[in-house]
C-alpha cells in the first residue's frame, strides 16, 4: 500500500516504465482505422499474448469489436507523419493513404513504415471505468521492418 506519495512522484515513476509509441490498426468490411497507443506489453508466453491500452472514444473500437482482430505497429517516436496521421483527434478519411501497408493473417493493416508489427486476434477486451480500455491479443504473426522510413 502506498503511504502518501505525491501525485507528481507517482506520475514520474510511471513515466520511467518502458513504453513506446504504437499505432493500433483494424479493418472490417472495407473500413480501416488506426489510433495511437502509448502503452503495450507482452502479457503471456503460452500462448503469446500482448496487452494494449487504447484511449476510449476512437472510431477504431467498433472495427476491432466486429473483426475480433487488431494490428499493433511500433513507430519511431521521431516520425511526425505517423504521429500526426493517427493521433486521436485526426479524422482523416483514410489515414493509411500514401503509407505502405500489408496484411499477414487477420487482414488488419500493418504499416510497413513502422519498426515492427504484430497481427493479433482479440482474446479479451476490458472496458474499465477510465479513459482507456484494454485489448488482449493472441499474436498470430509478426514482422520486423529493416528500415522504419
Amino acid at each position: 500500500m502506498l503511504t502518501g506519495p505525491s501525485e507528481s512522484i507517482i506520475s514520474q515513476t510511471l513515466a520511467m516504465m518502458p513504453c513506446g509509441l504504437y499505432v493500433l490498426t483494424a479493418a472490417f468490411e472495407g473500413k480501416k482505422a488506426g489510433a495511437t497507443a502509448k502503452s503495450a506489453m507482452p502479457c503471456a508466453t503460452e500462448p503469446l499474448l500482448v496487452c494494449v491500452a487504447s484511449r476510449k472514444g476512437h472510431g477504431i473500437e467498433p472495427i476491432i469489436r466486429d473483426s475480433r482482430h487488431f494490428g499493433l505497429c511500433l513507430i519511431d517516436p521521431g516520425d511526425k507523419l505517423m504521429t500526426r496521421k493517427f493521433c486521436s483527434m485526426n479524422r482523416e478519411a483514410d489515414a493509411f493513404d500514401s503509407l505502405p501497408v500489408e496484411t499477414l493473417v487477420s487482414g488488419a493493416p500493418l504499416i510497413r513504415r513502422s519498426v515492427l508489427a504484430l497481427d493479433c486476434e482479440v482474446v479479451r477486451h476490458f472496458d474499465m471505468e477510465a479513459d482507456h480500455e484494454l485489448y488482449i491479443g493472441k499474436v498470430l504473426a509478426a514482422r520486423v521492418y529493416s528500415s522504419p522510413h
